[in-house]
């Protein structure tokens, strides 16, 4: 008698294991399949955001480049008009370069305002809202 409940004991702590054995790799699966969708979002996400920066850079570039084509001319035409009210072209080009000076020195001092600020808050709405 005293076999047999040893033999069943044995046998109970077998089945116990073989069932740890088992929840464990399952667990191991759970887990890997968990990593590798997470891995997925996450270069999703990374193209997403770095799609969006990219986007962006190129809208602010060709806006910026349509701008100087329009400052370049405007800057001519505001010399020449400077010119023919001093009577000198020269001094109408000094009086533009002078008001680009003026406009420089003004964003110097302004531009965490003017520019840090406003790229840091759009670019922290691509990266954190998202």
């Amino acid at each position: 008698m005293m076999s047999f409940v040893l033999l069943f004991l044995i046998k109970i702590t077998i089945m116990a294991f073989e069932e740890l054995k088992e929840n464990t790799e399952n667990i191991q699966d759970q887990a890997k399949v968990y990593m590798e969708s997470h891995l997925a979002y996450y270069k999703l996400w990374g193209f997403k955001v770095a799609m969006k920066s990219t986007t962006l850079i190129l809208k602010f570039t060709l806006i910026l480049l349509c701008f100087s084509m329009v400052m370049i001319f405007g800057s001519f035409a505001a010399a020449y008009a400077f010119g023919s009210l001093f009577e000198s072209n020269a001094l109408g080009f000094l009086a533009v370069g002078g008001i680009y000076l003026i406009f420089t020195i003004l964003l110097f001092f302004l531009k965490d305002k003017v520019v840090e600020g406003p790229i840091l808050e759009k670019f922290s709405e691509i990266f954190f809202n998202d």
